[in-house]
């Protein structure tokens, strides 16, 4: 099959599944619910759709890779996943023959429910580990873990589906056509970075859908640009959570920057069943943003010009700690004024705790005070973490910043942490933010590895 949807009702395919109606589907696939003649039983038919445009060679390849991944998953056998009965073939295409479960997707409870309370996700959270930890111990790292990935049976069972699917369509990578799998809002930093996705990169997704799910936000932002949750995604933008309560602590690990420091699913299956009971969220839900239904994007629209290349509209977008340590005003090809170092070791003295080391929050003072006349000079106070937007989309970004204002910091407020709240003038308006820097050491540098910034 290619891209375009045929009209199946009632067809039979491989001799014994006719397909019924359509109950669901998107750019990767369209799923019917089937009954298999065979066994007299109900079953879900997922037919998997090429990508359009792909050449003759690329588009054989990817039926190769389909059919294998999709018999990869086949193996894994998990409450909390659908199971995959059979891998049929249908005009050269593998299709999917899988557990029908009547459920809604967690996209659609969110769009229709709005936030869930804690207790709840924490549940959802739980079922959805325990799977993903059976799949990585059989080998399969899902890599495209998001709400709608997750289906709620009417008795309120969570379980996971499309195992291997998104890495069977475009191998999971980005690729010599560009193309990349996965849904930016819900994306590990490495894997938007262009790394291969692997286990790591699953409990980091699985942690941003359940921020989403308890916050009714995105931890990236909530933008429909799909190239500015990207540039968000790729350096680790995530906005501290507000109502996650008891699940606070998780997510913060779930969604490290570091990869090797995030818990493995089987560790977050036994945390998140802990917090099952936990006391439930009384306040009124509220509609989730319209933009979760638009977010559930196609594997392959997003490419590597992402990266290194800015919307141009939303400051939000951007990796850079937008940040300085004195009132600057000077455009970005200037020098910064001389006084805004003075001004910057002042605020620091005055506002780091006693026992803070001096070399993390000077090392802050220090880029504010060059920033944001001198960005070749801040590019190299910057860890790999920030350094993997590139330093053309860095020097872009700094071009629209005119003026900044620290209305608070910058001081220590974690092991590797410094916070600082800025006014700032982007392509002419004004923005109000709590910064959370990530710091690390790297050959005797103290060099700023991660920016949480969060709009006010």
């Amino acid at each position: 099959m290619t891209g375009t949807e045929r009209h199946d009702d009632g067809r039979l395919i491989a001799g014994r599944y006719r397909l019924q109606r359509r109950i669901g589907g998107g750019a990767m696939g369209i799923v019917w619910l089937a009954k298999d003649e065979l066994l007299d039983r109900t079953v879900a038919v997922k037919q998997l759709l090429l990508t359009p445009g792909l050449s003759a060679a690329e588009a054989e390849q990817a039926r190769k890779r389909s059919a294998r991944e999709a018999r990869l998953a086949a193996r894994l056998q998990h409450r909390h996943a659908i199971t995959v009965f059979d891998v049929a073939d249908d005009d050269g295409m593998p299709v999917l023959v899988m557990e029908y479960l009547p459920s809604r997707s967690l996209a659609e409870v969110l769009t229709a429910e709005g936030p869930l309370p804690p207790s709840e996700v924490a549940r959802i959270g739980a079922h959805a580990a325990s799977a993903l930890a059976a799949a990585h111990s059989a080998g399969i790292v899902h890599r495209d873990v998001k709400p709608g990935n997750i289906l709620l049976g009417d008795d309120g069972t969570a379980k996971i589906t499309d195992f291997g699917i998104s890495k069977a369509a475009d191998d999971g990578t980005l690729t010599g056509s560009g193309r990349f799998a996965g849904t930016p809002a819900f994306l590990s930093p490495e894997a938007a970075r262009g790394e291969k996705p692997d286990a790591a990169s699953d409990v980091f997704s699985l942690g941003a859908t359940l921020y989403a799910i308890v916050e009714g936000r995105f931890p990236y932002g909530d933008t429909e640009n799909q190239m500015a949750l990207l540039y968000a995604a790729a350096a680790g933008r995530v906005s501290p959570p507000r109502q996650a309560g008891p699940l606070t602590g998780v997510l913060a690990k779930m969604m490290h920057l570091e990869p090797a420091a995030r818990p493995t699913m089987a560790e977050l299956a036994a945390e998140l069943g802990t917090l099952t009971d936990a006391p439930k969220d009384k306040r009124n839900r509220k509609p989730l943003y319209a933009g979760l239904a638009l977010l559930v994007v196609a594997a392959a629209v997003v490419t590597t010009v992402l990266l290194t290349k800015d919307s141009g509209q939303n400051p939000n977008a951007a990796p850079p700690p937008a940040t300085a340590t004195a009132t600057v005003t000077a455009s970005a090809t200037g020098s910064a004024p001389a006084s805004s170092t003075a001004a910057s070791t002042s605020t620091q003295a005055s506002s780091s705790p006693a026992n803070a080391p001096a070399s993390m929050v000077q090392a802050v003072s220090d880029y504010y005070a060059i920033m944001p006349g001198q960005p070749d000079v801040g590019w190299t106070k910057l860890g790999p973490g920030l350094q993997a937007q590139g330093l053309a989309s860095y020097k872009e970004w700094w071009s629209k910043v005119s003026s900044l204002r620290v209305t608070d910091g910058p001081r220590q407020t974690g092991a590797d942490t410094v916070q600082v709240t800025i006014d700032y003038t982007y392509n002419g308006r004004q923005y109000h933010e709590t910064h959370h820097l990530g710091m690390i050491t790297r050959n005797g540098q103290t060099l700023i590895n991660s920016d949480n910034g969060l709009g006010a």
